[in-house]
């Protein structure tokens, strides 16, 4: 390590507030696996004294950032949480320049669009816009924020697309991957070849892949450097095409529509396919 670098570390642990660490670290004990904690707990885990975990914990739950159980002693996430959530969801320029493009796409063809990334293994809903006067009625529990599986969903089989085979098997290092549906890929050279196909296609369209009752048909949206940055897609309320009275030409159709939107969102990011080469 150079002097440079040492002083560099010197100068940020200088400018740390160890209380405002501790509360952070805190907050990042909660998971969906963790949706509870006891200051005991965090005492021994931080090798602090209980009365200062304690104080803590009740500076964060006089924010709203925590909140007490029915029992008094525990503490789970308040709703300060999922207000910066939102907060911090809204100013993501992808959300802001991707409204807009759901907007009028989803008037277009008349069925609720979406705009999601990849966090991990999951999609996270980033903007969701559904139409005026929808093709069909239309009920989900899909919200911005939701977070689904992105192997077993047709929105995250597109975020999954351009990842190199050792990228994927470290994502995936199980033997068998998590089922949702008949389906869904069994293992990661099952997923591979799927993302194979997807990619080389462009878009996917899948029938009550995730859910038996939904279709979806999704394109990618790249960044300046080509990369794949979030997923463009439609949600259809029928687990099969022709229930909702979509022939092949309409299915065609769409897709193209999903696509343009896509490509539209990718150029609003500067992305710039590279020109054909010349036979």
């Amino acid at each position: 390590m150079t002097d440079e670098t040492t002083n560099d570390n010197n100068n940020s642990d200088r400018y740390n507030v160890p209380a405002l660490e501790r509360g952070l670290r805190i907050l990042g004990e909660f998971s969906r696996h963790a949706q509870v904690v006891t200051p005991p707990d965090l005492a021994r885990r931080f090798e602090l004294p209980r009365s200062t975990v304690f104080r803590l914990l009740t500076t964060l739950e006089s924010m709203g950032f925590v909140e007490r159980t029915d029992s008094g002693n525990e503490f789970r996430l308040g709703l300060a949480v999922l207000r910066l959530g939102f907060e911090y969801l809204a100013s993501l320029p992808l959300n802001e320049l991707g409204q807009p493009v759901l907007r009028r796409l989803s008037e277009e063809i008349a069925y609720p669009c979406n705009l999601v990334v990849r966090d991990g293994r999951s999609i996270v809903y980033i903007a969701r816009v559904s139409p005026p006067s929808p093709a069909s009625p239309f009920v989900s529990a899909v919200n911005v924020g939701t977070r689904l599986p992105a192997h077993a969903t047709v929105l995250g089989r597109m975020l999954l697309a351009d990842l190199s085979s050792a990228q994927l098997t470290a994502l995936y290092p199980e033997s068998e991957l998590e089922s949702y549906s008949t389906d869904t890929p069994r293992t990661v050279k099952d997923l591979g070849t799927l993302l194979q196909n997807d990619l080389q296609r462009g878009y996917v369209v899948g029938e009550g892949f995730y859910e038996p009752n939904i279709s979806s048909i999704a394109a990618p949206v790249r960044d300046h450097s080509g990369h794949i940055v979030a997923a463009l897609g439609v949600t259809i309320n029928s687990g099969r095409f022709k229930d909702a009275q979509l022939d092949e030409s309409r299915i065609q159709a769409m897709v193209e529509s999903v696509r343009r939107a896509a490509a539209e969102l990718s150029r609003l990011l500067n992305y710039a396919p590279f020109p054909a080469a010349a036979e």
